[in-house]
């Protein structure tokens, strides 16, 4: 069937869709995952040419792999593209104890997120637009469809009154700093990512550990609130072994793999 009057966001997550569906239903092969990454930004990512990635903000290409075998740790300070698509988010309205290291999207490109969305505040800043958030003015990147994306999420949940309390207030959207504990940016910096109401969220910093030494994981937020996001290209940070329950961020390539791997969540 057709689809007439797509733009922004949307036409981003159908293209994404009839890309994932060209994809094996197991996990896709790094080249698979390539083609969804650069479906997912489309304008931004011109070609891969055999380990590169060409981008048309006239930089110079971005090596996919930079050959070295690291440990999670190194992946999680400096990260390869490779790297950022290694492991596959699973989607759903369910979630269980995330198995020790398994963390998809928190390990992050900040080289490729730099050149998605620009490499300073101050080039961040320039594609901040507002977005009505529940009776507040959320600033986020119109970039790759973000803005729009995090418009639908708003529109959903709308239809939702029993979950507005777990939306709002927000706490916060753009903001260029560093990941706490680490040296590399939060996705917050790129004005991709919004913390939801806080008397809700539970962090692995704050988590202490279970008797056989893993993190204690809980959960307070509804997975339909979850579920919602996912359906317009966030990820969330419940999803995590170093979990953050209140983060969402922007992340359409990994959803795409996801849907191209049939990795669900409630385990069907």
């Amino acid at each position: 069937m057709r689809r007439q009057g797509l733009t922004g966001a949307s036409a981003i997550l159908f293209a994404l869709a009839l890309v994932a569906d060209m994809a094996t239903a197991a996990d896709p092969t790094l080249s698979e995952k390539l083609r969804l990454l650069a479906a997912a930004y489309p304008g931004a990512i011109e070609r891969i040419d055999a380990n590169t990635l060409i981008l048309s903000d006239g930089g110079p290409p971005l090596a996919l792999d930079d050959g070295r075998k690291k440990s999670h740790a190194e992946k999680l300070a400096a990260a390869d593209v490779e790297d950022s698509l290694s492991q596959i988010y699973p989607l759903g309205a369910c979630a269980k104890p995330p198995a020790v290291d398994f963390e998809p999207g928190r390990i992050r490109s900040e080289v490729l997120l730099k050149r998605l969305y620009g490499g300073t505040a101050k080039a961040v800043s320039q594609d901040l637009v507002t977005v009505d958030w529940f009776g507040e003015r959320l600033r986020v990147t119109r970039k790759h469809g973000a803005a729009e994306a995090l418009k639908a999420v708003a529109a959903d949940l709308s239809r939702h009154a029993d979950l507005k309390r777990y939306l709002g207030p927000s706490a916060g959207t753009f903001n260029w700093r560093p990941i706490a504990g680490a040296a590399t940016l939060s996705v917050h910096s790129f004005g991709a990512a919004i913390d939801l109401n806080t008397d809700f969220a539970d962090y692995w910093r704050w988590a202490g550990k279970a008797s056989g030494g893993a993190l204690r994981y809980r959960n307070r937020y509804p997975l339909e609130i979850v579920e919602i996001f996912e359906r317009h290209g966030f990820i969330w940070g419940g999803r995590w072994y170093h979990f953050d329950t209140m983060h969402f961020e922007y992340r359409p390539e990994l959803v795409a793999i996801a849907r191209a791997a049939g990795a669900d969540a409630c385990g069907r």
